[in-house]
């Protein structure tokens, strides 16, 4: 628009207003000169401009309507044709699982690291012991690898690490974060030995013909490592740590941020750092259901309100195991060797059917939502029945609990009717199609493997599900997240079930309005409307105007959160 024209506006709506001059309002902002999708309603809806003044959007109409609601001096944005959007809404990552991989080893394997092999995991722990001139006795952690895309085809033994790292305690995380390889000064440390049994909701897998632990620790059996994996830093670096995280998420247009598993001891550090003024996006946390019996019901904590940027909105369950993994809890058994495992290999619960029952009273009892990990459908069983005997116990039903079973994977069709009448929300993973969908042909078949994410089918189903990318499982691209969901495409270039992909549309609303309801969030978040906050982000392209295959290379220009930046991309 010329600039006579964009001026005259201004004062047609200054005369519309019967208003005298005023100063600059320097909270007051108009967007124009781009699409600016609302993500409101079931149908794409582009207006003209957007308003925002005083962190909230007062104008989502016409460039006259907005002008005059932004009144006089606001700033002035043109989009210069790139699209405006809802900030993005996660719900479910690690944050503060990605600030703690900033000091540890990255094992993944290509296209997010570039470990190939049990030797480029040796030297990629090398390297960070180099780099923190680490001595006899420093723990060194590493994340990420994947025996699936090892030539080795298998996990890393603790003999190998101990021949590599005679004196360093060493601990190697899995893709999945379901379990974990420690060598021998990492286990003497954590009190392990050969006489330590199998946990309940775990596997320490020994070496053949012998009780002496190989390395590898699975699901519960991780537990005595979690003090070492988790040491505290000197609170100044943990800051730096958690800074960092937080711009990463800005980086990435996400306007609220998940820490999905909060241990006990990183609750006063999250807290800290809330109050510190570190968190310039939203977090919404889930403490451990380790811990749940200290906080439901004692008030040591006020539950879904939001301070400091920081909210305690739930409780955090964890159900089964990894299905790259082979430790996610199935009703038929896996279709390829298990380690530990010679016959029926389904997986197993970590939480007994009669403890997640309990679980689910108490917080239900409380008011307190529940997030549950869930990867097999034998586990999804669980939280069904879980669910009915919570209601059944309690002699009520709040059909608004909202309670949502994340990764909801390999499921099956009964098991959404049961979502839907129930009112329980899924939270998918769809880009576990592209990263291991290859793997899950070859550990499922072809019919369970179809089904993995069945996001489509939630949508037909009236059910609101959300997507997400469980960071650091897999880099936190919203752009990728949206191409996994509308391709649904392997690393082998495969369709994995061609009848779950949905429209790009529908992908965007899984991170936007949808995650906004997950949260009871739905008045102030997910859509561009009038009086909701304005938490926006700029991408240089229309992820709707494009060729499908062209949505993952979408860059994030800008977000901004309760009407500031926080987050520009480099000019060039």
């Amino acid at each position: 628009m010329q600039l006579w024209t964009w001026a005259a506006g201004v004062a047609a709506a200054g005369l519309l207003a019967g208003c005298a001059p005023q100063a600059a309002d320097k909270t007051a902002t108009v967007y124009t000169g781009g699409d600016i999708l609302t993500l409101a309603g079931e149908t794409p809806t582009y207006v003209e401009a957007l308003a925002v003044r005083d962190g909230k959007v007062v104008a989502a109409g016409s460039r006259a309507d907005a002008v005059k609601a932004a009144g006089p001096g606001a700033r002035k944005v043109d989009l210069k044709g790139q699209t405006l959007l809802p900030g993005f809404i996660d719900t479910h990552s690690h944050l503060l699982t990605y600030a703690d991989s900033l000091v540890q080893a990255n094992l993944n394997p290509p296209p997010v690291g570039g470990v190939k092999s049990i030797p480029d995991i040796l030297a990629e722990v090398k390297r960070l012991k180099e780099s923190m001139k680490a001595g006899p006795g420093v723990l060194l952690v590493g994340q990420g690898y994947d025996p699936d895309f090892l030539a080795e085809k298998r996990h890393p033994t603790a003999a190998e690490l101990d021949a590599a790292f005679p004196d360093n305690p060493v601990i190697l995380m899995h893709a999945s974060g379901h379990m974990l390889v420690a060598n021998s000064q990492a286990m003497k440390t954590a009190g392990v030995t050969a006489a330590t049994p199998d946990p309940e909701g775990g596997a320490i897998i020994r070496k053949p013909g012998s009780r002496e632990p190989e390395g590898l620790f699975q699901e519960t059996a991780m537990h005595p490592f979690i003090p070492q994996v988790q040491a505290p830093r000197p609170q100044d670096q943990s800051f730096e740590l958690i800074r960092r995280a937080v711009d990463h998420y800005a980086a990435n247009g996400y306007t609220t941020a998940s820490e999905g598993l909060v241990m006990p001891d990183k609750m006063p550090l999250l807290q800290a750092a809330a109050d510190k003024g570190l968190l310039k996006i939203d977090v919404e946390a889930l403490p451990a259901y380790l811990i749940a019996d200290q906080l439901v019901g004692t008030g040591k904590i006020t539950w879904g309100q939001r301070k400091n940027g920081l909210k305690w909105t739930g409780i955090k369950l964890a159900t089964d195991g990894s299905p790259q993994g082979k430790t996610a809890y199935l009703t038929k058994p896996y279709m390829t060797p298990v380690p530990g495992c010679k016959a029926d290999c389904r997986g197993f619960p970590n939480i007994p059917q009669d403890e997640l029952n309990r679980l689910f009273v108490l917080a239900y009892k409380d008011g307190v939502q529940i997030y549950s990990h869930c990867n097999g459908d034998a586990s999804v069983d669980m939280m069904i029945a879980a669910h009915r005997n919570a209601e059944k116990t309690l002699g009520k039903v709040d059909p608004n609990r909202r309670t949502v079973i994340i990764h909801s994977q390999i499921m099956r069709p009964d098991q959404m009717a049961s979502y839907k009448a129930l009112g329980l929300l899924p939270s998918f993973f769809t880009n576990h199609v592209y990263y291991w969908g290859d793997v899950h042909l070859a550990n499922l078949g072809p019919e369970r493997a179809a089904y993995i994410s069945p996001l489509a089918s939630a949508l037909k189903s009236g059910v609101k599900a959300t997507n997400h990318t469980d960071s650091i499982v897999t880099p936190l691209d919203p752009m990728f997240l949206v191409w996994t969901a509308v391709n649904r495409v392997t690393r082998a270039g495969k369709v994995l079930g061609p009848d779950e992909r949905v429209t790009p549309y529908q992908a965007l609303q899984a991170l936007t309005v949808n995650g906004a309801y997950t949260y009871f969030d739905e008045a102030s978040k997910g859509s561009l409307e009038v009086g909701k906050t304005a938490d926006l982000v700029i991408l240089d392209r229309n992820p709707l105007k494009v060729e499908p295959n062209a949505i993952r290379d979408i860059k994030v220009v800008e977000t901004v959160k309760t009407g500031k930046s926080v987050y520009q991309a480099p000019k060039g």
